[in-house]
């Protein structure tokens, strides 16, 4: 079994949907990015590749790729689950923490765990996605931004070459 890590932050940007965990956030702002911004699935997909030791997000998706200009992030997280199932992993959870002031998420973080699970063909009791406030500190204190942070496990498939 492998742990990955990730952590990924975008500013708040005027004119931008706000994408949070492959689902539309009502807000007056979305998040400037090369991609849609998803910065959680961002975070996930570095915990998977993470895990699976294959690099980061920046590796397999370059900003400087005018491909992925707009990419709707739920692609990525897609391909990133086929990368680690290539590697010979299978997923097994995914912990995930969106860190913002506003707007405030309640009930939408239940949407996320499953939009997620969906996405990676998970049960849903495998995927855990929360909310919570910096205190007013920092940039996301301040809504400059938002940050995620997500851990997941792998496990090697038996068999299975990587």
């Amino acid at each position: 079994m492998r742990i990955g890590y990730g952590y990924d932050t975008h500013r708040f940007a005027d004119g931008r949907l706000l994408i949070l965990g492959g689902i539309e956030i009502p807000h007056e702002r979305g998040l400037s990015g090369h991609s849609d911004a998803d910065v959680l699935l961002h975070a996930i997909c570095d915990a998977l590749l993470g895990a699976a030791a294959l690099g980061d997000i920046g590796r397999h998706f370059p900003d400087t790729d005018p491909s992925y200009e707009g990419v709707d992030s739920t692609e990525l997280l897609q391909r990133t689950a086929k990368l680690v199932n290539k590697a010979g992993f299978q997923i097994c959870n995914v912990d995930a923490t969106i860190v913002l002031e506003r707007p405030r998420l309640g009930k939408r973080t239940t949407e996320m765990k499953a939009r997620i699970a969906g996405l990676l063909d998970l049960e849903g009791d495998r995927v855990s996605v929360k909310a919570t406030t910096s205190e007013g500190m920092g940039f996301v204190g301040r809504e400059e931004g938002v940050a995620a942070h997500a851990v997941c496990l792998i496990q090697e498939v038996p068999g299975q070459d990587g």
